[in-house]
């Protein structure tokens, strides 16, 4: 597994395969995540959690910050993402399962490359239907939803994809795109366990 996390490295023409078994992921005492970018792949572990915010590292010293699902500030990643702020309620906060067909939001978002600080990003959700996924072997029904977002002010425009369990809200893997020139994969391998209500 120690090889897995020291796997951030860029590579030409994109990151090899990275291969994880169910026994390496269980013989670490941690939630893990692994993280895919457009040069590299790896496995990154929870490591500290305060309130709703999840702090995942790997051992490269590379971080997200996640929220509810969001990846909402990157250190270590390249054209990193500052910071993000939301207008009004965060839909992930409710859970994608819950967002209707439709649903618009706005959030800001702060960027490291440029200092380019409080771009208004705007976004429109629509739901899928049940999609299968292979994780580590198994089978899990997940329902899609996309999520088209813009930022007029960087001429951006992108498509983000969620696949969610269906019954709890929790996004099993993701497809984010969080700045112009950074985006991730992101695919669940132990889950943090929810705190009971």
């Amino acid at each position: 597994m120690q090889a897995s996390l020291d796997t951030f490295k860029a590579a030409a023409g994109g990151p090899s395969p990275l291969v994880v078994s169910q026994a390496q992921v269980d013989a670490v005492p941690f939630p893990q995540i692994k993280v895919t970018t457009v040069s590299s792949e790896g496995v990154m572990a929870l490591i500290r959690q305060r309130g709703d915010l999840q702090f995942w590292v790997a051992s490269g010293k590379q971080v997200l910050l996640i929220r509810d699902g969001l990846v909402v500030r990157t250190v270590g990643l390249g054209a990193d993402l500052d910071g993000t702020r939301w207008q009004g309620r965060s839909p992930f906060q409710q859970g994608l399962h819950r967002v209707p067909d439709g649903y618009r939001s706005t959030r800001q978002i702060d960027v490291v490359e440029g200092y380019q600080l409080g771009i208004t990003i705007t976004s429109r959700f629509q739901r899928r239907g049940i999609e299968t996924l292979e994780i580590l072997d198994k089978p899990y029904a997940l329902l899609r939803i996309d999520e088209d977002i813009e930022a007029q002010a960087l001429g951006f425009h992108a498509r983000n994809r969620y696949w969610v369990d269906p019954v709890d809200g929790t996004i099993v893997q993701s497809e984010q795109h969080l700045t112009p020139r950074l985006s991730l994969t992101i695919t669940q391998l132990k889950p943090a366990r929810k705190e009971a209500p």
